[in-house]
């Protein structure tokens, strides 16, 4: 269930991958060296670790930051539906909102740039959005409430962790990091508003 709400934590698992994932490789590969123990046994083709996807790339990113956006416009909707106190309806009106906009902002800035996005390899965040969706959807009243504020909580905190940790290091282009960096604070808000209202239904 925990898994099912972070839609964005198998995206960010897979774009630190392509980024990592060869210098993984020359670790192990230099702590192999410097051993005494004997080497083990050659692994298989079906052993190995898959080849690396794409690196991450401002189209890349792009995707990544629309996929997000639309993610919790989706569920900020949902909860404007579903919500059972109007604190909870107030605050998915809020998200869907606020979230519209800077979707707009991105979606803009790539048109301008001409860049066309284009999601991860292997993307799975579109199926987890779905499935995430779908546990809110079979929720009623107060406890849809709390799944919807946990979801909150943990969907931003991992959309910070993202755009801190693997996002900016990463964009080339000066505008794009720039508005990366400006929408960053709503983020910050929007789980600090989700924890609050979170506290204040309580268990």
């Amino acid at each position: 269930m925990r898994h099912q709400l972070i839609p964005l934590a198998a995206l960010v698992a897979l774009s630190a991958a392509a980024c990592s994932e060869k210098g993984d490789r020359q670790d192990a590969q230099a702590d192999s060296a410097s051993t005494a123990a004997p080497a083990p046994a050659q692994a298989t083709p079906s052993e190995t670790t898959p080849a690396p996807g794409p690196a991450l790339d401002d189209p890349t990113i792009v995707a990544i930051f629309d996929a997000t956006n639309t993610a919790d416009v989706e569920t900020g909707q949902l909860a404007t539906e579903r919500g059972s106190s109007k604190e909870v309806r107030d605050f998915g009106a809020m998200l869907a909102r606020d979230h519209k906009a800077v979707r707009k902002q991105g979606r803009d800035l790539a048109g301008r740039l001409g860049v066309k996005p284009t999601p991860p390899a292997d993307d799975a965040s579109a199926k987890a959005h779905a499935e995430a969706m779908a546990t809110l959807r079979a929720k009623r009243g107060a406890e849809f409430d709390r799944a919807f504020l946990d979801h909150e909580v943990q969907f931003h905190q991992s959309v910070i962790d993202a755009i801190q940790g693997t996002l900016l290091p990463a964009i080339q282009n000066a505008e794009l990091k720039e508005l990366v960096v400006k929408v960053a604070p709503a983020f910050e808000a929007h789980r600090a508003g989700a924890a609050a209202l979170r506290q204040k239904v309580g268990a």
